[in-house]
């Protein structure tokens, strides 16, 4: 075996082992935040005290073995009115999970980004978006998030500070799919209540999740405001990923295997960057890490 040959070969099995240890890790927190069982049995929430906990990543409040809250959906619940102080504790905390770990969470902890790399697995010929057209669809998601997930829900509330959840009411497919669909299989009146609403989030779930069949975290990429949030925190979080610019050879591996098309090597800490370690996996220089430090020096 040629060392070129080897090389390769032993760059698939570190990716292989990289991406076996981080969807263990996507199904451990998946059972972790819905471990809720009854739910599932008897159609019912979980209405216990995790509910007043925001875990880190999209997770629907409705799903039905959910244990804590959604912080997309409990931020836009009271972004306006006279609940600024819960309003401000949601934020403080989505913040402090952004500066500890930035994407991290994206990568190897939110279910609905679990289920989209299952998708993408299924071997069909994949879609790659021109580069100009990628970089404007990104934009996409800090429309949302700004639009949707706080200006909306801050200006549109009642008095008691219940702001409509612009953004789970109209657009979020993974309360649909956590949710939605689950209690309408289980409840047949609610099957017959269903309208245009519904048939609306169910044609947005259906393109989102065809999308992650085609393209990689499609979701993630173009549509996740929570995703736009973390990614603000990715260049001074703690935990960060790092190139030795003086031991990289320009082989490219890095850039090639990105879920997220990130330059690697001109900017390993953009915001896109879901800290999934596959280009780390990928380097056959050893010249990619990733470590929790206080500042940017490598």
């Amino acid at each position: 075996m040629s060392g070129m040959h080897r090389d390769r070969v032993e760059t698939k099995q570190e990716i292989k082992k990289n991406e076996w240890h981080r969807h263990l890790c996507q199904l451990a927190a998946t059972v972790f935040f819905n471990g809720y069982a009854k739910g599932f049995l008897s159609g019912k929430l979980y209405n216990g005290k995790g509910k007043y906990v925001c875990v880190p990543v999209l997770n629907c409040y409705s799903c039905p073995g959910a244990l804590g809250a959604c912080p997309i959906g409990a931020l836009q619940a009271v972004a306006g009115g006279s609940r600024h102080s819960i309003s401000f504790y949601i934020l403080g905390s989505l913040m402090l999970v952004g500066t500890v770990i930035g994407r991290l969470a994206c990568g190897f902890l939110c279910p609905f980004g679990f289920v989209q790399d299952i998708l993408h697995k299924l071997p069909v010929p994949k879609v790659r978006i021109p580069q100009k057209a990628d970089h404007l669809l990104r934009w996409i998601k800090y429309v949302l998030l700004l639009l949707l997930v706080l200006l909306l829900p801050a200006l549109v509330a009642d008095p008691f500070g219940q702001g409509t959840p612009w953004f789970c009411k109209y657009l979020c497919p993974a309360g649909t799919l956590e949710g939605g669909v689950f209690h309408m299989i289980a409840n047949p009146q609610l099957r017959q209540m269903a309208g245009a609403l519904f048939t609306w989030k169910v044609a947005v779930l259906a393109l989102v999740l065809a999308g992650a069949v085609f393209i990689e975290r499609f979701f993630c990429k173009y549509l996740c405001p929570l995703g736009a949030f973390y990614g603000l925190f990715n260049r001074f979080a703690f935990f960060r990923m790092q190139i030795d610019k003086h031991g990289c050879i320009d082989c490219g591996k890095c850039e090639s295997v990105c879920p997220m098309n990130v330059k690697v090597r001109e900017d390993i800490n953009s915001a896109e960057c879901i800290r999934c370690g596959r280009c780390k996996a990928a380097c056959p220089a050893g010249a990619v890490r990733s470590s929790f430090q206080k500042n940017r020096a490598f």
